[in-house]
C-alpha cells in the first residue's frame, strides 16, 4: 500500500488546483482521475470561462480578489499566462430578475473600481449591442478570460513539478476512513492518506457516500456554443467585453478567443437534470433556440451560423453557492463543489483545499459555504440558481 500526505480525487479544474496548491507546500500529493487528463464528459474542458470581480455579496468579491492572486502564481510557476483582462460587462433591464445593485454595492464595499452606465453609453462603446433605454450596465475592467482547459493543464504540469503523482484512468472503487488516515482504492491499486481532498464534480455524492454525507445536489447538461458573425471586428478580442445578461434567463458571451472567428454565447443553467454517467453529448436544441433568440434581439451581429456546440455539466446546490469544507466527524476529509460557477475559482479554491487539510482551516471567508448549512440539510430545499 502505497502513502501519500494527501491524496485528491478528481482532477477537474478545482481538484488540479488543489494537487498543485498541496505539491508546492511539499506534501506528499496522489491526485487520482477516472477518466483520461483532459476529458470532456465534467465540468472543466473548452477554451474560456468568465472571470469578474463583480458578485452579489462581499465574500465572494473578496474570494474573486484572491482567485486572481492564486492564478498569478500559476502563471509563473507554470510559465503561462492564463488569465486575459478584456473588461466585463454586468448588463440588463432595469426591472430585470437580477438587480445590479447588489453587485455595486458588493463591490463599492471591497473598494473594486466599476463604472455605472445607462443604455446609451453601453451603445457608444460597444455598438453591436442593440440595448434600449430600459437597459442599463456595470462595467469592471479587470473582468476577463480563464483560459480553462489550459489552465488545468498548468495546474497538473506544475504539481508534477513540484513532485505529485497524477494518475487517470483511475476510478475510485472503495474509501475507509479509520482514526488514522483514509484508504483509498483506485485503478486496482491500494493507497492509505493522511488526508482526502473530494474535488468530484458531478461524481461528489458517489465519493460522499462513502462517509454517510448526502446532500441535495442536481446535476444538469449545459452546453457552450459558437457563433461566427458575419463581420467579428466588433468581437475581436480587445475590442468587446465579457458579458452577463442579469435577468431569468441569464445569458453570457465572450470576445473571440479559442476559436477563431467564432463568438462563445450561452444560458447559465439552463439544462436539464441529468445522470452524469449516463447523460448525452447531444445538443440540447431548446437552450439552442434560446440562446439564438437572445442574440438576434440585443447582439444581432453575433448571430451568425451555429459554428459548434459543446456540452458540460453543472453540479448545483440548491442555493447556488460552493461548498468548500471539511466533512463533519471527519476533519481529515474536505470537498468543495463548484455550484456551476467556480472554474473562474479553481486556484483559489485548491489553495484553500490545501489549507484545510495540511493547516486544519484556512484565513480565507468561506463560512458560507459550509456542507452543514441549513439548506443542504433538507430534503426538498427550494431552488435560486440566479448568480
Amino acid at each position: 500500500m502505497q502513502a501519500f500526505d494527501a491524496v485528491v480525487l478528481g482532477l477537474g479544474g478545482i481538484g488540479s488546483g488543489a494537487a498543485y496548491w498541496l505539491a508546492k507546500r511539499g506534501a506528499r500529493v496522489l491526485g487520482l482521475e477516472q477518466f483520461d487528463l483532459g476529458h470532456a464528459r465534467g465540468e472543466s474542458h473548452d477554451h474560456s470561462r468568465i472571470i469578474r470581480l463583480s458578485y452579489v455579496t462581499p465574500a465572494y468579491v473578496r474570494l474573486a480578489k484572491e482567485a486572481y492572486a492564486a492564478w498569478a502564481c500559476v502563471e509563473a510557476d507554470a510559465g503561462e499566462q492564463l488569465v486575459f483582462r478584456t473588461g466585463g460587462l454586468d448588463v440588463g433591464p432595469r426591472d430585470g430578475a437580477i438587480p445590479l445593485a447588489g453587485y455595486a454595492q458588493a463591490m463599492a464595499a471591497c473598494d473594486v473600481p466599476f463604472e455605472t452606465l445607462d443604455a446609451a453609453q453601453i451603445r457608444q462603446r460597444w455598438p453591436a449591442f442593440h440595448a434600449g433605454d430600459e437597459i442599463h450596465a456595470l462595467y469592471q475592467a479587470d473582468g476577463g478570460i480563464v483560459a480553462a482547459e489550459r489552465a488545468t493543464a498548468a495546474h497538473q504540469r506544475a504539481a508534477r513539478a513540484f513532485g505529485a503523482v497524477l494518475r487517470d484512468r483511475a476510478p475510485v472503487t472503495a474509501l475507509h476512513a479509520d482514526n488514522g488516515g483514509i484508504d483509498v482504492e483506485a485503478g486496482g491499486e491500494r493507497y492509505r492518506a493522511k488526508h482526502l481532498v473530494i474535488a468530484a464534480g458531478p461524481w461528489s455524492d458517489r465519493a460522499l457516500a462513502a462517509f454517510r454525507v448526502r446532500l441535495p445536489l442536481e446535476v444538469t447538461k449545459e452546453q457552450a456554443m459558437y457563433f461566427r458573425p458575419h463581420d467579428v471586428a466588433p468581437f475581436a478580442f480587445g475590442r468587446f467585453p465579457v458579458w452577463i445578461w442579469m435577468d431569468d434567463p441569464s445569458f453570457y458571451g465572450f470576445p473571440v478567443f479559442g476559436e477563431a472567428g467564432a463568438v462563445k454565447a450561452t444560458q447559465d443553467a439552463g439544462g436539464l437534470p441529468v445522470d452524469a454517467d449516463a447523460r448525452t453529448f447531444d445538443e440540447d436544441p431548446a437552450i439552442t433556440a434560446r440562446v439564438t433568440a437572445f442574440l438576434q434581439r440585443y447582439l444581432p451581429a453575433a448571430a451568425g451560423p451555429l459554428h459548434l456546440v459543446k456540452t458540460c455539466l453543472y453540479t448545483l446546490t440548491p442555493d447556488r453557492d460552493f461548498v468548500i469544507d471539511r466533512l463533519p466527524g471527519h476533519p481529515n476529509v474536505s470537498v468543495a463543489i463548484g455550484a456551476g460557477h467556480a472554474y473562474k475559482f479553481a486556484s483559489v479554491i485548491g489553495r484553500i483545499l490545501s489549507e484545510l487539510a495540511l493547516d486544519g482551516g484556512t484565513s480565507s471567508d468561506v463560512g458560507d459555504f459550509r456542507i452543514d448549512r441549513a439548506i443542504l440539510t433538507m430534503d426538498a430545499p427550494p431552488k435560486s440558481y440566479m448568480v
